[in-house]
């Protein structure tokens, strides 16, 4: 199904509710760090007065999340969507960052702060036509969910369907190239903000893919191979297309009880691990069934559906706006193949077959055991028959790897991977993360000699 837009893209005028002036959403992604460095001088005048140094700590780091969770939120674009991205690596935080952020964190993953009705019903009038309440019979202004560049709607179609209508934040593109501009040269300051994770290569992977999460015709064309491909599926459900526009897209409603965030929040154990192993399932069988990756990991972007037995149902998929189109239309067979002989603890002829293929350059030098240490996050948890993920197991991969005295800590800067590669690893790094936060217990193993090509066969 080939989508044509109702109506072209037109000036937007002054109507918007971004705060799309760079001068004043600069200045306040500039005052995160510069509020981060007052909170903590504030804090060792009080511990110089007498407080306990724990007590002071949190409340600094407290006051900390409330003030970057709610700035990334308000504003929207590129600051929400790097907020998005913290998010999902929530899991590999040491706990005492990590628990006064963690309610913070949530909330983004799940929702942010609305545009009003007006510029809505501006936007259709521009992508759908004046007459668009002929085609949306009912339509809620109220929206149903709202995240970094456009916000969902439910409505009526015309022919009786239940419809979600997705609306793109006017301005939505300034904002984004803007701001992640702003957050590259806040990078390194970041650092204190979120310590130990590396801020800039994250921040140039979003600006990669701009122009494609952009395009909410691309989006719509992604959606629909993954709908087609699923129809019927006893494990998951995408939303089929209705019609749209570059700006706007109108898709099947997708009735849910909630999403993954809040399943780590207050799912229980059995219903954590049944839908982790689902996400897990998904973000690999997709390449194999679509030839696309979904690259967009974030808890918020799958849906817990509701079951007819009342027992655990099936997962919802929404958000193809970050897709990535593979060239051999799978996973690549040397990452299975690679995969199975590290398992065999064979590192030596992982370098040797890395080498091979471009991914060390001549005269970089590796050492085996390097490699095994880098590699340890996504070798491990497909060793045994089932794994558990945790936060504490995520922890301690985090800090070895970012312990300058560990083998494998400069490594990542000494391979040689093409971008589509670099993308994967970013995908599986999310999705392993998620899973644990969900602290989910998995056939892992099993589900990458399913999916994952030269993983189970010889190569």
């Amino acid at each position: 199904m080939r989508l044509k837009p109702f109506g072209g893209v037109r000036d937007n005028g002054d109507m918007t509710d971004l705060p799309r002036k760079a001068a004043a959403r600069t200045a306040r992604l500039a005052a995160l760090p510069l509020g981060f460095a007052g909170r903590t001088a504030v804090g060792v005048g009080k511990r110089l007065g007498g407080a306990p140094a724990e007590a002071v700590m949190t409340e600094v780091q407290q006051r900390t999340a409330e003030q970057l969770f709610r700035t990334l939120g308000d504003l929207k674009g590129g600051a929400m969507k790097m907020g998005q991205a913290l998010s999902i690596l929530e899991s590999a935080l040491p706990e005492e960052l990590a628990a006064p952020y963690r309610a913070h964190l949530t909330r983004l993953q799940d929702s942010a702060p609305p545009m009003s009705a007006g510029t809505v019903h501006g936007v259709l009038d521009r992508e759908l036509g004046t007459s668009w309440r002929r085609l949306l019979v009912e339509f809620d202004d109220n929206p149903a969910a709202a995240a970094s560049i456009g916000q969902v709607h439910r409505g009526r179609w015309h022919d009786g369907r239940e419809v979600a209508v997705k609306v793109q934040y006017p301005g939505a593109e300034d904002a984004l190239l803007s701001d992640l501009r702003q957050l590259s040269r806040l990078a390194r300051t970041f650092g204190s903000v979120v310590p130990g994770v590396d801020i800039k290569p994250l921040i140039e992977e979003l600006q990669s893919r701009v122009a494609e999460e952009l395009d909410y015709e691309l989006e719509a064309e992604a959606e629909q191979v993954f709908a087609t491909e699923f129809e019927g599926d006893e494990h998951f459900v995408v939303p089929h297309v209705v019609a749209g526009s570059s700006r706007v897209l109108v898709s099947e409603w997708l009735e849910s009880r909630s999403s993954l965030a809040r399943m780590i929040a207050e799912g229980t154990q059995e219903e954590r691990d049944h839908y982790g192993g689902l996400y897990a399932r998904f973000l690999f069988s997709g390449p194999a069934r679509t030839g696309m990756l979904h690259a967009d990991p974030h808890p918020g972007n799958f849906r817990v559906l509701p079951a007819e037995d009342g027992g655990l149902g099936r997962l919802g998929v929404l958000d193809f706006g970050a897709v990535a189109r593979l060239p051999e239309r799978s996973l690549p067979a040397s990452i299975g193949t690679l995969m199975r002989i590290a398992l065999d603890d064979d590192y030596r002829t992982v370098v040797a077959r890395l080498r091979e293929e471009g991914f060390i350059k001549p005269r970089i030098n590796v050492d085996p055991e390097e490699l095994r240490e880098f590699l340890a996050p996504f070798i491990e948890p497909a060793r045994p028959e089932t794994f558990r993920f945790s936060r504490e197991w995520m922890r301690e991969q985090f800090t070895r790897l970012n312990n300058p005295r560990e083998p494998g800590y400069t490594l990542a800067i000494r391979l040689n991977l093409p971008p589509s590669y670099l993308l994967i690893h970013r995908v599986w790094l999310g999705g392993v993360a998620v899973m644990c936060q969900l602290e989910a217990e998995a056939p892992f193993r099993s589900l990458l000699e399913e999916s994952l090509p030269g993983f189970a066969g010889e190569g």
